[in-house]
């Protein structure tokens, strides 16, 4: 048996100085390693040897088929190589040569999130607008109907850069600015980053996302808000969603209200997702303030509005069951792999 070895050997070694092409190359490879290769048959005989034997046969078997993998590697090699020095040499590539598939990245949940919004959004007829993250504070607060004493003001509740000037600690100031850009009518959403003197926990971040919204026309009604948050619900999270409106005080909103959806997990039945209840929240909303109207010079008697602003950490969270905000930014493969298109 150890002939045929040596026998299977001295054929390899002369096929393998014979090899051409990579296609010679893979045949070769099925030829003398593959699974109905002779050393295979060798070693499947080795259980009808005397045990004496059998451990020196099969440890020559091992070696001789090493040798052979090593030629054939070393013969693929040489292919590379003279492939490469024929493209300098002509400028053409051979498409046929095996190449290396680049690592890629995934889509962040967050992105995701806010792309699928966007699409949902954009459906309904809004135009997409985003503002400046470092923001005027009579865009952030003033105009916005947020007096001085408000607490969002104080200096531990925002990032103040300047006197007057901050990082903008929500999406709304894009509102303004668009109203005193554009007349009526308005239907708009923008997503931004935004910042806030918050401790990091598990449900609060110092730099988190927003999703607003904004529409401005003539005989906008709250039956317009409902229609638009229950279609955008239903499209988002699925058609058996249901939307809960409860009264909430924002000063750039009157009246102003709190949505809750049916708990996408386990539709409304209760469970730890959302602290058996059967309803999740996620945005606050309301009829734009007329006063806000006012200050961007449109005219509360002619013209009314609805607005609404949603953390997509938090929608992003009950998407996908993530229980902690941290998880978003750390950058952890193990939860991004798992978001690949």
């Amino acid at each position: 048996m150890k002939e045929e070895l040596y026998k299977i050997l001295e054929n390899a070694k002369q096929e393998i100085k014979n090899i051409k092409s990579f296609v010679d190359l893979d045949n070769i490879r099925a030829k003398f390693l593959g699974k109905k290769s002779p050393i295979r048959d060798v070693l499947s005989r080795l259980g009808q040897i005397e045990e004496n034997l059998r451990r020196e046969l099969g440890e020559a078997a091992n070696k001789v088929k090493d040798e052979i993998t090593m030629l054939i590697d070393e013969a693929e090699k040489n292919l590379i190589i003279a492939q490469k020095k024929k493209e300098l040499e002509t400028g053409v590539s051979d498409i046929s040569l095996p190449l290396k598939v680049p690592d890629t990245g995934y889509p962040h949940p967050i992105s995701l999130v806010i792309e699928k919004m966007i699409t949902i959004f954009k459906s309904m007829g809004y135009t997409v607008v985003e503002g400046p993250e470092l923001e005027e504070e009579k865009y952030n607060f003033d105009m916005l109907n947020i007096p001085p004493h408000h607490p969002a003001r104080d200096d531990h509740d925002s990032f103040f850069v300047l006197p007057g000037l901050l990082l903008r600690t929500h999406t709304s100031p894009v509102q303004i600015r668009t109203m005193l850009k554009n007349k009526p009518p308005i239907a708009i959403v923008v997503p931004g980053r935004c910042f806030r003197r918050d401790a990091l926990d598990a449900t609060h971040s110092h730099t988190f996302h927003q999703m607003e919204g904004l529409v401005v026309d003539k005989n906008i009604s709250f039956a317009d808000l409902k229609g638009t948050l229950l279609l955008w619900a239903k499209m988002m999270f699925g058609e058996n969603t249901q939307i809960r409106l409860r009264p909430d005080f924002f000063p750039f909103t009157e009246p102003s209200a709190e949505l809750a959806v049916t708990c996408p997990v386990c539709g409304g039945k209760k469970c730890n997702v959302c602290k058996r209840t059967g309803w999740v929240e996620l945005m606050g909303c309301g009829m734009v303030n007329p006063v806000v109207l006012e200050n961007c010079g449109i005219d509360p008697e002619v013209y009314s509005g609805f607005a609404f602003g949603l953390g997509v950490e938090r929608v992003a969270m009950t998407v996908y069951g993530i229980n902690d905000i941290r998880y978003f930014y750390e950058n952890d493969l193990r939860l991004l792999e798992q978001f690949g298109r």
